[in-house]
């Protein structure tokens, strides 16, 4: 699903350069679910911004469902955001004075998807990640866990390839991070490619594999021997 190879990159400021990255390698495989960590300063939120077509690498080889990013236009690097990854923000991204229906419809908008279509996936979404009864309501009328529920069920309806998650459970209390958390991993069950930062290990716990950054490089990448393993979600088949 994902192929990193050797990426840098460099960030110029007048004569001053900072290097963000210096050669980090990866391989994400379908149907995974990684955690990507590291202190700050260490390159994640580089990384992540890559990963997700927000920026491009100075150097090295970036590869999403075999289509050389690197080589892409800013035309088709919209494209790609749009149609092939499913983005899940910390600070939930929606829009406060539209419902949850019309902020879930948003991504195929800008897809070109039928309104009948995008009313139909916008639903079964939302009904997905238990919010069947909130499609009405306007994001300030919703906690903060039920924001994140109406992101992950945007992030959902083009069908990705891949959901990026950047400190998804950040802005939440701990019963509504589980929460959060269950639902990831009950999409990544179902076959949902999932990379999330973050910098709560008790969170990273939750994921199938651990890639650790440090000073701009890959330190580590284990698998997690003890995956905690939550409940039964809200999401529904």
């Amino acid at each position: 699903m994902i192929k990193i190879e050797n990426l840098k990159k460099i960030y110029k400021n007048g004569s001053i350069s900072v290097e963000a990255l210096k050669g980090a390698t990866i391989e994400v495989k379908p149907k995974e679910f990684v955690s990507i960590m590291g202190p700050s300063g260490s390159g994640k939120s580089t990384m992540m911004n890559i990963l997700g077509c927000l920026d491009k690498p100075s150097e090295g080889k970036y590869e999403l469902g075999g289509e050389k990013i690197e080589e892409l236009s800013d035309g088709e690097l919209a494209v790609i955001r749009n149609k092939k990854i499913g983005f899940v923000f910390q600070s939930f991204n929606l829009l406060p004075r539209i419902s949850t229906l019309k902020n879930v419809e948003l991504p195929m908008i800008y897809a070109g998807v039928p309104p009948k279509e995008r009313h139909k996936r916008a639903i079964e979404a939302l009904e997905r990640v238990g919010l069947g009864d909130r499609i009405d309501h306007k994001s300030n009328e919703l906690s903060g866990g039920q924001r994140q529920r109406v992101a992950i069920a945007r992030s959902l309806v083009n069908n990705p390839d891949i959901i990026l998650a950047d400190e998804p459970t950040g802005n939440l209390d701990t019963k509504s991070g589980d929460e959060i958390m269950a639902i990831f991993q009950q999409l990544n069950n179902e076959g949902a490619t999932i990379v999330m930062v973050t910098h709560e290990p008790e969170i990273a716990a939750h994921t199938k594999r651990i890639i650790t950054f440090r000073d701009g490089e890959v330190v580590e990448d284990k698998l997690v021997e003890n995956q905690i393993i939550l409940g039964v979600s809200t999401v529904k088949e």
